[in-house]
């Protein structure tokens, strides 16, 4: 169990979401300017074996085509705009004083600068394994894998053999390894932690089970990853995880209410949209 001196880690919710869209590659390289303690991301494989970072099963939300992520190849997705949907506006501070929910117009799309690329092209998890690489600090990676999917293992299989490309699937402890998996699924769990035992895992959750509501988590997991709702309605729940040996990561974490909650709560590390601000608020910024 951590100290009280630890600082909670602030993990940057598909990047700096909040000001660039999520799950591209300016997300993620702002979050990083920000400071952020670390990055999340969601993983789906495309049909021809490519992990990308794309939240929902299907690209019609984020990007200007449609259907599932699984039945398209990566040729298929790197065609789509996954940027434009969020630049109607661009969000984020324009000046002293100015909010970070301050709309700022952009110019049209046929009007900006190529670096806009970053912006709205498909993010595969190998390019966003190659920004940390290079950011000349320690910047953690919290990948989720989504289930259910068509793949079955065959997610979990890519994954480990990405990361064992970049030196991350043995680490020789939990507390050494800068990049963790988290999925709501206890098997996807299972299979990456019988491929590499040390790499840490997360048991994400909707709400807390009768089972678990001691503090104990699936075997070998030791990060419970609960919602802020469920801190919201049950704080007590972060002392059990701890009384039993596990940590605490909390998803969503926006607003000033719930980051002074896990604060006040010792929670390890907090998912959010908006790091440069929950920094900022802890006083770190």
């Amino acid at each position: 169990m951590p100290t009280p001196r630890e600082a909670i880690k602030v993990i940057a919710h598909r990047g700096a979401s909040a000001d660039a869209p999520e799950h591209t590659l300016a997300a993620y390289r702002k979050a990083i300017e920000d400071g952020a303690d670390g990055l999340e991301c969601d993983v789906r494989l495309t049909a021809d074996g490519h992990l990308v970072c794309v939240h929902d099963r299907r690209v019609n939300r984020t990007s200007n085509g449609r259907g599932a992520v699984s039945a398209l190849e990566l040729a298929d997705l790197a065609g789509l705009d996954f940027g434009s949907w969020k630049d109607t506006t661009r969000v984020g501070p324009v000046g002293p004083g100015a909010g970070l929910d301050t709309a700022v117009p952009v110019p049209p799309v046929s009007e900006r600068p190529q670096w806009d690329a970053e912006r709205t092209s498909v993010l595969t998890l190998e390019r966003l394994l190659e920004l940390v690489s290079d950011a000349g600090r320690r910047v953690e990676l919290a990948i989720e894998t989504k289930h259910p999917t068509r793949w079955a293992g065959q997610v979990e299989e890519q994954l480990m053999t990405l990361l064992h490309r970049f030196g991350l699937d043995a680490p020789a402890s939990a507390a050494e390894s800068p990049v963790r998996v988290m999925s709501f699924s206890a098997r996807s769990l299972h299979r990456v932690r019988a491929a590499s035992p040390h790499l840490p895992t997360v048991q994400l959750m909707q709400f807390v089970g009768v089972r678990h509501r001691d503090g104990r988590l699936p075997p070998g997991v030791g990060i419970s990853g609960p919602s802020i709702r469920i801190l919201r309605g049950h704080p007590s729940y972060v002392e059990q995880v701890h009384r039993a040996g596990n940590h605490v990561h909390v998803w969503t974490v926006d607003e000033p209410a719930d980051v002074a909650l896990c604060a006040d709560l010792g929670v390890d590390a907090v998912i959010t949209n908006r790091p440069r601000v929950v920094l900022e608020q802890l006083g770190r910024g």
